[in-house]
């Protein structure tokens, strides 16, 4: 048998509060919320998409770093899951034995910290060093991501506090190293069969035309 914490003993009593909160709501804003829990980490995936379309019409340096995005991202998650099970704690909707609106994830689904909030605050914290515009409406979606984990009662505040802790943290690190690299290693890559991904064919006109 797996020993696993029991995080309730931090911050139980707010779960259950904001759980309440869920069950005096509308249906519609439950259902709402719901909706994004699930679906809402494709919003990210959308932003990182504009982001790299928008900044490879500015410079293949640019377009290397919105590139970045995803593997940052995945590189955030993997670290998470490290996380996970050193920690081993239960999902609040295991210990408290609470009704919550989406169904309990099984016994060995660890809760801390929570994946959904990684995800969502390294996407938005990279795509901040992307574009400014994107970023920000990333941001909010990653914090309304947070709210929504536990509203729909698969997580702790710790969990998604700690997870947007995580997730923030790598992010920044990672962008900043590669920021100090991307003109030399974006330069390099233009010239090879990368470059339809680093330059806009505009660009790549425009480029030309001032060489000759």
């Amino acid at each position: 048998m797996i020993l696993a914490f029991d995080g309730s003993s931090i911050d139980g009593s707010a779960y259950t509060y904001v759980l309440d909160l869920a069950q005096d709501s509308p249906s519609w804003l439950d259902s709402l919320v719901s909706a994004w829990s699930t679906y809402g980490l494709g919003l990210f995936a959308v932003l990182m998409l504009l982001g790299w379309w928008q900044a490879r019409r500015v410079s293949a340096g640019a377009a290397l770093i919105a590139l970045a995005v995803p593997v940052i991202v995945v590189v955030a998650y993997a670290v998470n899951s490290v996380f996970k099970m050193l920690v081993r704690e239960d999902r609040p909707c295991q210990s408290l034995r609470v009704k919550t609106l989406e169904a309990c994830p099984a016994p060995g689904d660890w809760s801390f910290p929570s994946n959904h909030a990684v995800i969502a605050a390294a996407a938005a914290v990279a795509l901040l060093f992307v574009s400014r515009r994107l970023g920000t409406v990333a941001v909010v979606a990653a914090c309304a991501m947070a709210v929504s984990r536990v509203w729909v009662g698969v997580h702790y505040p710790h969990d998604v506090v700690a997870g947007v802790l995580v997730g923030t943290l790598i992010a920044m690190l990672l962008t900043a190293a590669l920021r100090r690299v991307p003109e030399t290693l974006a330069h390099r890559l233009t010239g090879s069969r990368l470059r339809p991904l680093l330059v806009a064919p505009q660009l790549a006109e425009a480029t030309l035309c001032e060489k000759r």
